[in-house]
């Protein structure tokens, strides 16, 4: 046996199942393992492409919930320096009560229907931009989140904690407070279960403390 012929018989004992690999077995195996290692590289892409999907929609998600908060929010300041009008108005026709109303003249009472125009149709602008107008009422509960206490009054027929004047309405805008209403609380009547219903007309759920959007 020469030399060229016990090498290959050589190779064969040495394999580890004591069988003789062929070229083309090795190249076989070459080739599998070269796929395997494309497809663990491919699912590690498919996995960053997942990852990059989720994040992607994530960001949209917010940036078009930004959007919406932007459109329904940025208008804040604008809207608490205009609120100062409405009160205005508010006081303006408060200052003049029924009986009053009833002995003045035809140009009084047209100045009143006037003011009285003017104000509703600010509120509905307000409106038409997310504003809405709510006044608590006397005897529902004092809520932190919608109220600002300015002071207590004694009235033992409203049990304590409870509003018992309005000094002030409140406004929200969207399902945000943007003022407190300004109220004052009832002591030294009984105290308040928890059926008392909250104070408010149609306020809604507030997501902001009482002092109100930025």
């Amino acid at each position: 046996m020469t030399e060229s012929t016990a090498r290959p018989a050589a190779e064969a004992a040495a394999a580890p199942d004591g069988a003789a690999v062929s070229p083309l077995e090795s190249e076989a195996n070459k080739i599998a393992e070269l796929v395997e290692a494309l497809a663990r590289e491919t699912a590690d892409y498919k996995d960053k492409h997942l990852r990059t999907l989720a994040e992607m929609e994530n960001l949209r998600r917010r940036t078009d919930r930004e959007v919406a908060e932007s459109r329904i929010y940025g208008i804040a300041s604008f809207a608490r320096d205009t609120l100062a009008v409405a009160d205005n108005m508010d006081r303006a026709l408060k200052a003049l009560d029924a009986e009053l109303r009833e002995k003045a003249d035809a140009g009084i009472k047209a100045l009143l229907d006037g003011v009285e125009l003017t104000e509703r149709e600010l509120l509905k602008v307000l409106e038409k931009h997310g504003v809405r107008k709510f006044e608590p009422q006397q005897g529902g509960k004092f809520d932190p989140n919608l109220h600002q206490a300015m002071y207590e009054v004694s009235d033992p027929a409203l049990p304590a904690g409870t509003v018992a004047q309005v000094v002030q309405a409140g406004y929200m805008i969207g399902e945000r407070v943007l003022r407190p209403a300004l109220v004052a609380v009832a002591k030294g009547g009984p105290k308040a279960d928890a059926t008392t219903q909250p104070a408010n007309d149609n306020a809604g759920a507030a997501e902001q403390d009482p002092q109100g959007v930025d």
